[in-house]
């Protein structure tokens, strides 16, 4: 069934829920629904129902709530991951497939060993078009929360919101060749419920020393992601799928 997320707040079951402007254009344009078709419908809250198609307008949709739902498909824990800007489109791929495995956020920053640069304009530019495959991501994999696009100015700015997170990882190759294992792993097993998580990924170069110092100072960890090396776009997925086996699987 298809999703939609909606800046809505139902105040009682009987308020009409609306579909406007793009999403409105691909529910009657793209996927021909009419009245009586059902939807899942996403509330600003995080709350979401099944909803019934009243009817399609020119410039959008009315539905009715059917049923609210209750099975949360998000992680227990938020994990924030921190890309340095990588080449070509790798960041949208980390985005997307990164939302499928249920990051809660996104950061982007221009590492010292970044390659790609972006200014101003290019950088909301960018932050929007990554915020629109986090929705669709989102929506695709059924998801009740869609993940935030933030853009920072470099690893310094990135260093000094770490005071934000329960605990702070860094993937780090070093820790990998060393074929260390215990760190991730140690971390998992101190997060509870409800913690907060930032995980911190070089782009192709790696993270450089003087990042390496500033991410120290706040006391963050560096672990290894198994005894393999990993590109750049692979290691967020790697450390995702190895919390959702942590989180939900293993508790199961």
């Amino acid at each position: 069934m298809q999703r939609y997320f909606v800046d809505q707040v139902l105040t009682t079951d009987d308020d009409p829920i609306y579909i406007e402007a793009a999403d409105h254009h691909h529910l009657a344009r793209v996927m021909r629904m009419t009245t009586g078709d059902q939807v899942y419908i996403v509330f600003a809250d995080n709350q979401f129902c099944t909803a019934e198609i009243v009817s399609v307008s020119e410039d959008k949709t009315l539905l009715k709530l059917v049923e609210w739902q209750t099975n949360n498909p998000e992680l227990p824990i938020a994990i924030t991951i921190a890309s340095g800007l990588p080449k070509g489109d790798k960041l949208e791929w980390i985005v997307q497939k990164g939302t499928e495995l249920g990051a809660d956020s996104f950061i982007a920053f221009p590492s010292d060993r970044s390659i790609v640069k972006w200014d101003a304009k290019k950088t909301e530019k960018k932050r929007e078009r990554l915020q629109k495959i986090a929705k669709e991501a989102a929506e695709q994999s059924h998801r009740v929360h869609v993940p935030t696009i933030t853009t920072l100015a470099s690893g310094k700015q990135l260093a000094e919101r770490c005071g934000e997170y329960d605990a702070v990882v860094v993937a780090y190759e070093e820790s990998a060749k060393a074929n260390e294992k215990a760190v991730l792993a140690s971390v998992f097993a101190a997060l509870r419920p409800g913690m907060r998580l930032l995980v911190i990924f070089g782009p192709e170069g790696g993270i450089s020393e003087q990042e390496i110092q500033l991410f120290k100072a706040q006391k963050a960890h560096f672990a290894g992601l198994g005894p393999r090396i990993l590109r750049t776009e692979t290691a967020p997925l790697y450390l995702l799928a190895a919390a959702s086996y942590q989180f939900e699987l293993n508790n199961e």
